[in-house]
């Protein structure tokens, strides 16, 4: 039986039998499951070198956009918080 079908029956019967032995060899298993993962990697849809660039740098771009918003808001609020202890210390 095919991975998709097990998981569309939710495993029913298939994983254990009575005595808790796996029906079909491990190895036979292996096989078929290889064999529907490559036929379901052909059917994906690969980006191009050209759209990997591009949102590789909308990734990064993105990164030190927050990473600086992220450090303008830790400035901000250290030194708000500073001046409160400040007016609390004297």
């Amino acid at each position: 039986m095919s991975v998709a079908k097990m998981a569309a029956e939710g495993n029913k019967g298939e994983v254990a039998n009575a005595g808790g032995e796996s029906s079909g060899s491990w190895l036979v298993r292996a096989k078929e499951y290889y064999q529907e993962l490559k036929g379901e990697m052909a059917k994906v849809t690969w980006p191009t070198r050209d759209q990997v660039y591009a949102t590789t740098a909308v990734v990064i771009a993105c990164v030190f956009a927050f990473a600086a918003y992220f450090a303008l808001v830790d400035e901000i609020l250290g030194r708000i918080i500073r001046r409160v202890f400040d007016l609390l210390a004297k």
